[in-house]
């Protein structure tokens, strides 16, 4: 994320595919300067009036990382059938830390949102949870026991 144009074409040209950015308007001007097959994933917070501009920006969007809410996962749904596209593969981004200044449902939310991306989205995929750990995540760990003690 956040790399030049010229630094992904030498990893693209080393072989690598799949690349993230977090901004969508860094990521709409990135994509048509780079191969068509590249496989990006969105792995920032997206908000729902940036969805359509993502989604028909970089058709070889393939994944948005960060869904935390039923009003981003209908939105996006929406504009994937808007657009005649591929289903999107989506996943549910979990706030494992309690941390105010992260985006993600609470751990207790998480099956639901999951379940409401599975049942009432056809045009997304789910493919999974994410979250970001506290800066120190190996003196606590239990941000991630979470998803455990969640029963996901």
């Amino acid at each position: 994320k956040t790399k030049p144009v010229g630094v992904i074409r030498g990893v693209y040209d080393a072989g690598h595919r799949c690349f993230g950015e977090n901004y969508v308007q860094e990521l709409i001007d990135k994509a048509p300067q780079l191969p068509e097959d590249i496989e990006w994933h969105f792995i920032g917070n997206l908000q729902s009036n940036k969805a359509k501009a993502l989604l028909a920006g970089v058709p070889s969007l393939d994944m948005v990382e960060s869904v935390d809410d039923e009003k981003i996962a209908n939105r996006l749904d929406r504009v994937v059938a808007d657009l005649g596209r591929r289903p999107l593969k989506v996943l549910v981004q979990v706030n494992t830390s309690g941390e105010e200044s992260k985006f993600g449902v609470d751990p207790s939310g998480c099956v639901g949102l999951a379940k409401h991306v599975k049942l009432s989205c056809p045009n997304l995929v789910f493919s999974g949870l994410m979250t970001i750990g506290m800066l120190d995540y190996s003196s606590t760990p239990e941000n991630f026991k979470v998803y455990s003690e969640a029963q996901i």
